[in-house]
């Protein structure tokens, strides 16, 4: 292709993108972060103990997490509207002022709404998205999650009903570019006064690999949620079953969705998990976020172990006024994992709190907090091969 083409495609794109931003409006910024240290006085500095999403993230987060989104919203006429997403996202250890690392694109895709004839509230999307993501804020657990690259349409409606089905690409390595995920759910059904379940279903596949397929096989995970609104708040229990490489997520406080394994290792492996999680106002000065959870399975791994858990995590937090307000935060993790050994952690962090707005999700916020951190079978070495630890730092958490 000549260089005079090549000018001429480049300029009639960069006419495109300019006619198309004049129309469009203002493009949207939005993004996450959090980034912080900590003091040990075991001298092990700024380590994350045990897993977050069991004894509760507050006080307990090593890494600078990062992502800056940007997104435009394109309205071709009344009945469509076409949206371009888009995010990077970088996770760092936070040990130095300026770090090398990889870049991730985390989301980039087009959603059309309108664009479907026979139900102009549905939304026809391709790319790579989060999609649909459901997690419980303090303990940073995204209990359903198949977020990746693929396409479907959301919203399809079925009386009062609401259908999404979407195709995402699940390779696990390079190698295996050939893994899929199937995902159908059905929302916004109505149960009592206040409350809705959502039934969602993944069916993770692949198709055959160089003539011939990997020694893992399918797997299917369910899930029911029930959200109940209260006058004071809100309060959601979570059902989920897994088979294959997704019981072995359901059988632990892993995300669900991206398949991780298909070596064979949890072919006849069963998982569930059962979850309550919420936030409530406790008065006019307090609120509270929860999460309660109890996780088993069955044929883990080679050795075909049975594993089970439980998870209890409590944030109650006082507002001393409409910015400075004092947080707690306790949790306790016990079980048996896959080594046949039990486990038990514990955590409490206090923490003094300065956001924009009194509400238990107003952020940015910023936070000096102290934990106290408990291995209960033993010496730890993420506790200077101690049992405990105190750990003192500061952090700030904020969505825009």
């Amino acid at each position: 292709m000549s260089m005079k083409k090549v000018s001429v495609i480049a300029a009639a794109v960069a006419a495109t993108l300019s006619a198309g931003s004049a129309l469009a409006g203002d493009v949207e910024f939005n993004g996450y972060m959090r980034a912080g240290t900590a003091v040990s006085s075991n001298g092990v500095g700024d380590v994350s103990f045990a897993d977050k999403r069991g004894i509760g993230r507050l006080g307990n987060e090593s890494d600078n997490y990062s992502e800056f989104g940007l997104a435009k919203n394109l309205k071709v006429n009344d009945e469509q509207t076409w949206r371009i997403e888009s995010m990077i996202a970088a996770g760092r250890d936070g040990a130095q002022g300026w770090e090398d690392g990889q870049v991730n694109i985390a989301q980039f895709a087009v959603k059309a709404k309108g664009v479907l004839e026979f139900d102009r509230d549905a939304t026809l999307w391709a790319g790579k998205t989060y999609y649909q993501r459901k997690d419980i804020h303090i303990t940073d657990f995204y209990f359903l999650n198949t977020s990746g690259t693929g396409g479907g349409v959301e919203n399809i409606s079925i009386g009062e009903q609401k259908l999404s089905v979407a195709l995402l690409q699940d390779g696990e390595t390079a190698k295996e570019k050939a893994g899929y995920i199937a995902d159908v759910r059905l929302a916004n059904i109505g149960l009592w006064e206040g409350a809705s379940l959502e039934l969602a279903a993944a069916y993770n596949f692949e198709t055959a690999v160089d003539g011939k397929d990997s020694k893992g096989k399918d797997g299917v995970l369910g899930t029911a949620i029930v959200h109940q609104g209260l006058s004071n708040g809100f309060n959601q229990t979570v059902l989920q079953y897994g088979t294959a490489g997704y019981g072995v997520q359901a059988a632990n406080l892993w995300g669900a969705g991206a398949y991780y394994d298909r070596s064979g290792d949890h072919n006849d492996a069963k998982g569930y998990r059962v979850l309550n999680w919420g936030v409530i106002n406790l008065g006019e000065s307090w609120e509270m976020g929860h999460q309660l959870a109890y996780l088993a399975g069955n044929d883990i791994g080679t050795s075909k172990v049975d594993i089970h858990q439980y998870s209890v995590v409590a944030r109650p937090m006082y507002k001393w006024n409409d910015t400075m307000r004092t947080v707690f935060e306790a949790g306790y993790n016990a079980g048996k994992n896959d080594s046949e050994t039990d486990f038990a952690t514990s955590k409490f962090t206090i923490s003094q709190a300065w956001a924009m707005g009194d509400s238990f999700w107003s952020r940015p916020e910023i936070r000096v907090f102290g934990s106290y951190l408990k291995d209960h079978e033993g010496k730890n070495a993420a506790l200077g091969n101690k049992d405990n630890d105190l750990r003192f730092g500061v952090q700030v958490e904020a969505w825009w």
